[in-house]
């Protein structure tokens, strides 16, 4: 009797083996994925390459926002605190350039509780031109005599 669960066990463990080769070799095999599909997000009329990574710290009645920038373009951030009492004064900073690569801290505060506190997000510099000139350029300039 005793070897008979025994057998039936060795037998049930390499059946699990076996059935886990195939998948694995299956899975391995599997197809790519198809080049008609786009791998990324369609193009939108805004550059996705813009707007500095920030977060916020409230500490008790004051505001700290973090922001550092890894795309190529200025990003100008402003911090909005919004305070809990009715008698208590909303405040925006004053706008922050953050340039590429760069970091840098906001800061704001109530007189007493915090309710909220967000970040905006505007370009401070034009966004490149990716497409021809508007217009031919000018021929030579005349050139006067004396």
């Amino acid at each position: 009797m005793r070897a008979i669960r025994h057998g039936f066990g060795a037998i049930a463990s390499v059946a699990v083996l076996i059935t886990g080769t195939a998948v694995a070799t299956e899975m391995r095999a599997a197809p790519a994925p198809s080049d008609g599909l786009p791998a990324t997000a369609p193009a939108t009329g805004e550059p996705e390459d813009f707007g500095a990574s920030c977060r916020t710290v409230v500490e008790g009645s004051h505001v700290t926002a973090h922001c550092s920038n890894p795309y190529p373009r200025t990003d100008r951030v402003r911090l909005h605190v919004e305070c809990d009492r009715w008698w208590d004064v909303d405040s925006d900073s004053a706008p922050v350039e953050v340039d590429p690569a760069d970091y840098a801290q906001v800061t704001g505060r109530c007189w007493k509780e915090v309710r909220s506190a967000w970040i905006t997000h505007e370009p401070a510099d034009p966004a490149p031109v990716t497409g021809p000139l508007p217009g031919p350029l000018p021929g030579p300039l005349p050139v006067r005599s004396s």
